[in-house]
């Protein structure tokens, strides 16, 4: 259901040299999926806006990489109690064009704010390394540099945590930086870059870009732009970063995931089920952490999925905004239809739907309700797609070999968790498993910023992870330099090889 085409909506800005600009052209629609209604209008961003951006970023840059680190790191700290004091304001936004709660919202933002935290240390975490006496009277010592414009494409179900797990770290390190949010989702970005010119980042230093297809092209092509960060779906990931390396980019292209949850006949059912209900249903399955493969081992599977089964039917479905919702709309209706069609798949590959979750539990909106699969087999759909929806499917299996065999046998590579009481269990499954990121008794194991985030496989094209010191290496570059200040008697080299010695 959109509103009447006369009634004028509120346009949400790009963000260009310091202040809200609409670009020429084309214009979207941002919808907010509780009702279905469009709430705003987003530019669609061309080629002339993204070159735009990135001169403005270019120009900024000499001065933003040349100021002394100290500084650079007051205005992330000033930026981080901006950040602190408008929180709730950010979650609404997020709320409002996403439809996640606004609890799960808060904590989203918050988990982007610990990043800015950890950015915070930038003196600290750029020192080089320095040896004495490399060779006779010779020095060596590494400096870490800013690559120079950096651009993050981000998705449309986290928009501030994302971004925030790249601009910050890139824009401490001394770079300057192009945002390019989900259209879905833009209006927390433009929130974000004010703040950060409140904090007294310098025009240009971080610009907002909107669009679609055609602003991503236009990014990965640009030759003023030195590395770029993805956060997507495997097939674009993979294609984004066979783009920047046809274009000499620096790149990291994180993709798609199937996170497993194994549980032991040791786990404490009750506290795996209630952790799994959240992993798996939490915003409604839109994450790229989200438990969305259940690995029942043995006796676990019965008394595991009638917990399962109970816990979800107790989740309350409704708009985001509303006091006692667990779970909101999916973003638009088209990917609720598209989920809706795994669950018929589902049933027809012979799956049993425990909860069924396709007849939409509110009248208006993208809603789906919870969704229970058992007996879920390795070749079915249901298990091999990324469903990015409340679809929680569970594989029976009889010995924890077989369950590690399976998570390693999947594509993906993002997370994995084990539930147990078995301390040599666990140090086995985490040493075995075959993913970035592990969790023991951790449904969710997204790691805190000063760690970092990123899969193995199909979840992750590039080297680097994001955030943490994995991010700094990313948006830095080290140079080594060796050092002689030679005395009048100390003799040049020759014409062989020089050695140090």
């Amino acid at each position: 259901m959109n509103q009447s085409a006369d009634l004028k909506l509120a346009t949400v800005p790009a963000w260009i040299n310091g202040r809200a600009v609409v670009p020429p052209g084309r214009m979207g629609n941002v919808f907010n999926p509780a009702t279905g209604q469009v709430t705003k209008q987003v530019p669609y961003c061309d080629a002339a806006a993204v070159d735009a951006a990135v001169k403005a970023a270019a120009a900024a840059l000499p001065e933003w990489r040349d100021a002394p680190i100290l500084r650079r790191a007051r205005v992330m700290q000033k930026y981080l109690q901006l950040l602190q004091a408008n929180q709730k304001e950010i979650a609404q936004l997020i709320t409002a064009e996403h439809g996640k709660t606004l609890p799960d919202a808060m904590g989203s933002v918050q988990r982007g704010i610990e990043v800015v935290e950890f950015a915070c240390g930038i003196p600290q975490l750029l020192k080089g390394e320095y040896s004495e006496n490399v060779g006779t009277a010779v020095d060596t010592h590494t400096v870490r540099q800013p690559v120079g414009v950096c651009a993050g494409i981000t998705p449309f179900n986290f928009p501030a945590m994302v971004p925030m797990w790249m601009f910050p770290m890139a824009i401490a390190c001394g770079n300057t930086f192009i945002l390019k949010p989900s259209e879905k989702v833009p209006s927390a970005s433009i929130r974000m870059a004010e703040l950060f010119k409140e904090a007294g980042l310098p025009d240009g230093v971080f610009n907002v870009v909107h669009g679609d297809k055609a602003a991503v092209e236009a990014i990965l092509a640009h030759p003023g732009i030195a590395a770029v960060s993805f956060v997507g779906s495997t097939p674009i990931a993979k294609s984004i970063y066979e783009a920047c390396a046809r274009h000499g980019k620096r790149v990291q292209a994180l993709g798609g995931a199937k996170n497993h949850a194994v549980v032991l006949p040791d786990a404490d059912l009750e506290f795996a089920a209630d952790a799994l209900i959240g992993a798996g249903y939490g915003s409604a399955g839109e994450r790229c952490m989200a438990v969305s493969a259940v690995v029942a081992v043995g006796a676990a599977a019965d008394p595991l999925l009638a917990l399962l089964k109970k816990k979800a039917q107790a989740i309350k479905v409704g708009p985001g905004d509303q006091d006692g919702v667990d779970m909101g709309p999916l973003v638009t209706a088209e990917h609720r239809d598209k989920v809706a069609s795994f669950i018929t798949q589902g049933k027809k590959e012979g799956a049993t739907p425990v909860l069924d979750g396709s007849t939409p539990p509110v009248k208006d909106g993208y809603f789906l309700g919870a969704t229970l699969f058992d007996h879920v087999k390795p070749g079915m759909q249901v298990y091999k797609n990324e469903i990015f929806g409340p679809v929680l499917s569970v594989l029976r299996v009889n010995t924890l070999d077989e369950a590690i065999a399976l998570v390693n046998a999947n594509p993906y590579a993002n997370g994995a968790a084990i539930f147990t009481e078995s301390g040599g269990a666990a140090r086995r499954f985490e040493n075995e498993v075959q993913v970035g990121m592990v969790g023991i008794n951790v449904p969710i194991p997204v790691p805190v910023a000063f760690y970092s985030f990123g899969g193995w496989k199909n979840s992750l094209f590039g080297d680097l992870h994001v955030h943490g010191m994995e991010g700094v290496k990313f948006y830095t570059r080290t140079k080594v330099v060796t050092t002689r200040w030679p005395h009048q008697d100390t003799p040049a080299p020759g014409l062989n090889m020089p050695t140090l010695g």
